[in-house]
């Protein structure tokens, strides 16, 4: 189920809402949680459910045991076990077909194929679970003994299919107590139609642009670099709306979930975009495997391309994950390294073109997961081979140039802060002005959502 539907809007959410404040007593609110969320996963893979329900029975088992015998072998026993359990899950289904596959192309003979299915948001409640073992193990937390908590903290519908990735040491209170107030519920609201405008007015429309001309089979260097800024949109206003849509409903619901984006593309350096691109997933990669590893103190190089190779894999099954996980560890060790210091002293905007470039570079490689069509990519775009420009780039840009220009505006804080300063200086205006505006955008949305065809986001294939 997909947040920007009419189902989920027009009656899972409803009827959520409705049920989940039917009573305030924490345990009824829970059951409704997990129930609601057993639904919502269901909904497209019914039977996937059976491996999301024995993923939490398991860690929810092992992570008793690491908690009885504490300071044991029995416990690091269950927590080896623990690790070994999710990180197989994660391995058995993302990336058996690509070992299989890759094995096939050197060996004499064939071995077959499985067909499994990805199971929808495995690597973000797989990771999500993992945050929980290690910090349990390492005495950070303490062992969550009620099976119901520990199933609302895993399966919680808002957040499981893309993140952000929560922490258990986040939400341990709030699984014990949470407060659905008047005013946490406004914001919730607003925040998930913010998420709903971005996924809708600007991620759509620019996702189907950048496909017309990314997806040619004859690119000019003028359609390659025009479509990958398109997808470089679409990309951030898609992921970053299903991280709104899932904190406006989990305030909705009286959570508070972490922040996932800090508008990343007013970044001037790799380092500083990779703090505010996915944060969880950036920081769970430095607490959980970096550090870990000896961090900046014993091989920090070799602990840079650990982590970046990680990142890529974690994203796909694909060598094209591989191979940008891979560039943007050498792009941080260039960075890190032989310009240490020398961004600090270039003009912003020369940092700013560069980073973006780096950025834009990167997307293609994510972007196309068949190698003879990225290379096709990057032979276009430096211009071997194929024309500067063709009919098909004037035409989109001259049709999409409106889009471009507020994608750009709004993958900026300026709307946020014109906003933030009219409401302070009139403050009865701004009573007024908001609720129309979310009221307005909603109404777009629901138009737009008539008779349109099914539109998932781009990190649910993650």
């Amino acid at each position: 189920m997909v947040f920007s539907s009419l189902v989920f809007i027009g009656v899972f959410l409803p009827l959520v809402l409705l049920l989940y404040n039917l009573s305030k007593n924490i345990t009824y609110r829970n059951f409704i949680l997990v129930l609601v969320s057993l639904v919502f996963y269901a909904w497209g893979e019914p039977s996937l459910v059976i491996l999301l329900a024995v993923s939490i029975l398991v860690n929810y088992a092992l992570g008793r045991a690491i908690d009885s015998f504490f300071g044991k072998p029995a416990s690091k026993a269950a927590f080896i076990g623990a690790v070994v359990f999710n990180l197989g899950l994660l391995g058995v289904f993302k990336y058996t077909g690509f070992f299989v596959t890759n094995l096939n192309a050197v060996l004499p003979f064939h071995i077959p194929e499985p067909k499994l299915s990805l199971p929808l948001g495995i690597s973000f409640y797989t990771f999500q679970t993992l945050t929980y073992i290690i910090d349990l193990y390492k005495g950070r937390v303490w062992v969550q003994k009620s099976l119901l908590k520990f199933a609302a903290y895993i399966s919680m519908f808002p957040q499981i299919a893309s993140g952000p990735i929560v922490r258990y040491s986040v939400i341990a209170q709030q699984l014990d107590h949470r407060e659905v107030t008047a005013q946490g519920f406004a914001d919730g609201i607003k925040r998930f139609a913010s998420g709903m405008c971005k996924k809708l007015l600007l991620a759509n429309n620019v996702g189907n642009a950048a496909s017309m001309l990314l997806d040619s089979a004859r690119l000019s260097t003028g359609s390659a670099w025009l479509g990958i800024l398109l997808y470089t949109f679409q990309i951030y206003f898609d992921f970053s709306s299903y991280s709104d849509m899932a904190i406006g409903l989990g305030k909705m619901l009286g959570f508070t979930f972490t922040e996932n984006f800090d508008y990343p593309y007013i970044s001037k350096s790799i380092t500083e975009f990779w703090r505010r691109w996915h944060i969880s997933l950036s920081s769970f990669f430095r607490d959980y495997v970096y550090i870990p590893l000896g961090g900046n103190r014993y091989r920090p190089v070799r602990n840079l391309f650990i982590v970046w190779f990680l990142t890529g894999m974690w994203h796909g099954a694909s060598w094209n994950f591989i191979f940008w996980g891979l560039f943007y560890g050498i792009m941080l060790f260039i960075e890190k390294y032989l310009f240490k210091g020398i961004l600090q002293k270039l003009p912003p905007p020369i940092c700013y073109i560069y980073t973006m470039a780096t950025v834009m570079f990167g997307w293609a490689l994510f972007y196309y997961t068949d190698t003879a069509s990225l290379f096709n990519w990057v032979k276009s775009a430096f211009g071997y081979g194929s024309a500067a420009y063709d009919l098909g780039t004037v035409t989109t840009l001259c049709s999409n140039l409106w889009l471009i220009i507020i994608c750009l505006i709004a993958s900026t804080p300026a709307p946020r802060w014109i906003f933030n300063a009219i409401c302070q200086h009139n403050v009865k205006f701004a009573a007024v002005f908001e609720p129309l505006c979310i009221i307005a955008a909603m109404a777009v949305c629901f138009t737009m959502l008539v008779g349109s065809t099914y539109s998932p986001f781009l990190y649910f294939k993650f």
